[in-house]
């Protein structure tokens, strides 16, 4: 239940982190596709959320974190927790008991992994630019 909790505030984090990478990114594209990964963020944080009042009964507590104010240390912040997150969730669904539990962070540790390859992406675009 603490992994799961855990995870709720993670998916609770990356989705106030990427609204503000949404309002700092200077391209419509990545913008767009920010918003598309924010929402797989919301779905994965509404589901852990179900299972977590279905198993326990309680609301989860919600442990803020901050994002940086800055588009280019935002990327790299994002794409090291999404990619931080896979072994996690995949650490979750190997523990799990119940196939419900374990095929949601499964999905949802997929969904991390190409969120981390389009941080990647527009993370080295803008260090490649710099150079």
């Amino acid at each position: 239940m603490r992994d799961i909790a855990r995870a709720i505030s993670g998916q609770y984090n990356a989705i106030t982190c990427y609204e503000k990478l949404i309002r700092l990114s200077p391209k419509e594209d990545e913008r767009k596709q920010i918003m598309e990964i924010r929402q797989d963020e919301i779905n994965h944080y509404h589901e852990f959320t179900r299972i977590y009042v279905r198993l326990t009964g309680q609301s989860p507590r919600i442990k803020k974190e901050e994002c940086p104010d800055d588009y280019k240390k935002g990327l790299e912040f994002a794409l090291k927790d999404e990619q931080q997150t896979v072994d996690f969730y995949l650490d979750i669904a190997d523990k799990a008991r119940n196939p419900a539990v374990k095929s949601a962070f499964i999905r949802a540790a997929q969904d991390e992994q190409n969120h981390a390859v389009w941080f990647l992406y527009f993370w080295t675009k803008i260090i490649h630019k710099s150079e």
